[in-house]
């Protein structure tokens, strides 16, 4: 079981697990703003994907779903992510990160009672998480699987307490649960609210990019495939109750990220209403609570697991630059509805 498989995150690890012959998925998803069916139309195989629409905030209808597929372990992605919205509206981050990894947890605690030995042994439980609940790092020194816990907006609060209560679960009812935290993510299918999608499409409309505050703040940048492989990796053989953190060993200003779409885009296809898109960077006042550095420390992972990331940046962003100019059907339909590239985020 996936939940939140039709997001980004997930509808990438959807498709990398939909490749392999050992897995029948069921995608379960709310279909909220940012879940995108589209992502996953050329998956039409019943036998091997299966997709449910539920909110995990309702628990009966997970206690049915788990009744009904009888998993065998379960990839849980379902969250609110966005650390604007988070701040224009808090409520529904408690509701769907806290309860609905609460109501989750509950369902498969009553399932793993219905299991023979044999498949309880093998159960997992991974909860995919976010680097953003250990606060913000000064110039040196990176986050490690034992940093204490310090987050600074709605969002990463919701994401600390649903990890503080996976494992809780595990300790308290024996739930085996893996916890990965990872750094920020890039590539194919992302919903066009985050920095890089914003700043490409914006490029192509050749409209103004706002960059926060003065584009400083450094992000660890992680291919999404390289970080799919990775959470298969913890899946099958990760430590049960253990915490794996997975980076991108990509240190990047804001900035910096903006200059070198722009620069791919102008190489790419030419500007017509000026003379190189850097032009149109616009810096706007930073939002509240906005974390100066991020930077993962993936040894653990590295050394326990094997998995390291293939991709390096300037390969990873060049190809993500492309695949929105190849796949403009996919984005189009999504901004002809209500979302706008709006800046979110702000207090009066």
């Amino acid at each position: 079981m996936v939940t939140g498989g039709a997001g980004f995150i997930g509808s990438n690890l959807v498709h990398l697990l939909y490749k392999s012959d050992k897995y029948r998925i069921i995608n379960v998803d709310a279909l909220t703003y940012a879940g995108n069916l589209n992502s996953l139309k050329d998956l039409n195989d019943s036998s091997k994907y299966i997709f449910e629409q539920c909110d995990i905030a309702n628990k009966e209808e997970l206690f049915g779903l788990f009744d009904r597929y009888q998993p065998e372990g379960v990839f849980h992605l379902a969250a609110e992510s966005h650390v604007d919205r988070s701040i224009d509206g808090p409520g529904q981050f408690m509701v769907t990160n806290i309860m609905g990894t609460y109501n989750l947890l509950e369902a498969t605690r009553r399932h793993l009672t219905t299991l023979e030995d044999k498949k309880r042994q093998s159960f997992r439980f991974l909860h995919i998480s976010t680097d953003e609940v250990f606060g913000s790092l000064g110039n040196e020194g990176y986050f490690t699987e034992t940093t204490p816990y310090d987050p600074r907006s709605p969002y990463s609060s919701s994401k600390a307490s649903s990890d503080h209560i996976v494992r809780a679960w595990y300790h308290t009812f024996g739930v085996p649960t893996l916890i990965t935290n990872c750094s920020n993510n890039y590539g194919p299918y992302q919903f066009p609210e985050k920095l890089i999608p914003v700043v490409i499409l914006k490029c192509l409309a050749e409209e103004p990019i706002p960059v926060y505050g003065k584009g400083e703040n450094v992000r660890d940048w992680l291919y999404v495939e390289d970080h799919a492989e990775a959470l298969i990796s913890v899946f099958e053989k990760g430590k049960i109750g253990e915490t794996y953190n997975i980076g991108g060993n990509t240190e990047k200003q804001n900035i910096e990220v903006v200059r070198t779409i722009c620069s791919i885009l102008d190489e790419i296809v030419a500007p017509k209403s000026v003379k190189e898109r850097q032009q149109l960077i616009t810096f706007v006042k930073d939002r509240p609570g906005h974390d100066q550095r991020y930077a993962i420390d993936a040894s653990k992972i590295r050394k326990e697991l094997g998995w390291s990331p293939r991709m390096t940046f300037e390969e990873g962003i060049r190809s993500t630059v492309k695949w929105y100019l190849s796949n403009e059907k996919w984005w189009k339909d999504i901004l002809s509805g209500d979302y706008k590239l709006e800046r979110l985020g702000q207090i009066d």
